[in-house]
């Protein structure tokens, strides 16, 4: 008996996949274009934006990146003195990262386009698909991290 086989174009995965590809490149295009910035330093601007310090390893935690990536992003954004890097008292091993005030402006710029970006997609599906699909990701998400 032969198995079943698998088309690619149909696969849960590669659908997935590929359409956050797709989104990710979007979002590249318009910041790395304007404010020249890449989608890893964009989201760790955006986790700091929030208000919050964190230190890399929350930051690898919070955007699901690897540590290699952020630590790339942290350090691009550093010498762009787009963040501040001050030691951790509490662990003399990590830094607790903040937005500097050049940073917070350039923050306070692309928030109206990343909103502006987000309006644009949930007008594809229509505000009630859009929230049904962000709450499947989310289902998806979780369990994805149960069965890893």
């Amino acid at each position: 008996m032969s198995a079943k086989k698998l088309r690619l174009s149909a696969f849960l995965p590669y659908q997935l996949s590929i359409t956050s590809n797709a989104v990710s490149d979007l979002i590249a295009r318009a910041y790395r274009g304007k404010f020249a910035l890449k989608v890893p330093e964009w989201r760790v601007m955006a986790l700091l934006g929030e208000g919050d310090v964190a230190t890399q390893r929350q930051l690898v935690a919070a955007t699901a990146m690897d540590k290699v990536t952020v630590n790339r992003a942290c350090k691009a954004l550093e010498e762009r003195d787009l963040i501040s890097r001050v030691p951790n008292t509490a662990d003399g091993r990590s830094h607790h990262l903040t937005l500097t005030p050049a940073g917070c402006d350039l923050y306070e710029q692309i928030v109206p386009e990343a909103l502006s970006l987000e309006a644009e997609l949930e007008t594809i599906l229509g505000s009630g698909e859009a929230k049904m699909l962000e709450a499947m990701l989310a289902q998806l998400r979780a369990r994805v991290t149960e069965l890893g």
